[in-house]
């Protein structure tokens, strides 16, 4: 689910396109050489047209949300597009270039192909696909009194959220409220807030002084959820279905239209 850098964490999936998009543009550069003609600034141009229109589809689907925060709308962090809107846009700019251009048309369309291969070579859809395969984890955690307990027991058959966070982490603190007030709302789902390699009185403090509405708050000492799901970020959210499969993920703080969109998945009949 993600890679690591140092200190810094990259979801795999965005390195894998960004890989994709340079193998486009070096090969479109390269067929359009004879004639000068280069395809990068282009291509990059496609991108942002493509990220420019699904920003505004999935603002305008999700509005109810972001009326509430007017500059949240502006805050890319959240991960809102809306994919069929960024390749649709992306493909109709490129098209109207090579209109306007006819010389960009081979080394465009040669570029785009590449990178397509590129991207589906590189195993990225098999990755998002296996990625949304995964199951409950079935690991054994410990509530902050240390009792045992697991993740399909807290389920019991309903749609289950699980928050991997640690009470250090900026991000993971900025979206609990958020979080916090879903779990109160949302009867049908569960909340699971599943801390990272606190100790118990670091994590009982936490939550009495700072969130003290949370449901379902345990421990996982030895950060092994993170390690079992594939991700090394915090806050990490994972949205499970009612039959325990991975639907939807989130890297970083979730913001409502977010939560919100990924939610919808969940209320859906199986």
């Amino acid at each position: 689910m993600t890679a690591s850098l140092g200190p810094f964490s990259f979801q795999s999936a965005h390195l894998l396109l960004l890989i994709s998009l340079l193998i486009a543009c070096g090969l479109g550069n390269w067929v359009g050489r004879h004639q000068k003609v280069r395809t990068g600034k282009v291509l990059l141009d496609m991108l942002l047209a493509g990220l420019v229109a699904g920003r505004i589809v999935f603002v305008a689907t999700w509005f109810t949300q972001y009326r509430a925060a007017p500059l949240s709308i502006i805050d890319i962090r959240d991960g809102g597009f809306t994919p069929w809107a960024v390749l649709l846009a992306g493909l109709a700019y490129g098209s109207w270039r090579m209109l306007r251009n006819p010389r960009l048309r081979n080394p465009l369309a040669a570029g785009m192909l590449a990178g397509a291969l590129a991207w589906f070579t590189s195993g990225a859809p098999l990755l998002l696909k296996l990625s949304e395969r995964k199951s409950l984890p079935a690991m054994t955690l410990v509530t902050p009194t240390g009792v045992p307990v697991t993740l399909a027991a807290l389920a019991q058959g309903r749609p289950v959220v699980v928050n991997l966070w640690a009470s250090w982490c900026p991000p993971c603190r900025a979206e609990m409220p958020l979080l916090a007030a879903a779990q109160q709302r949302e009867r049908n789902v569960v909340f699971v807030f599943v801390n990272q390699g606190e100790d118990a009185h670091t994590v009982r403090a936490y939550v009495n002084g700072s969130a003290p509405t949370l449901v379902n708050v345990v421990l996982d000492a030895s950060s092994g959820m993170g390690r079992e799901v594939g991700s090394s970020a915090l806050p990490t959210t994972l949205f499970f279905d009612a039959s325990g499969r991975l639907a939807d993920s989130h890297l970083g703080a979730v913001s409502s239209a977010s939560l919100e969109s990924k939610l919808a998945r969940l209320r859906k009949p199986e």
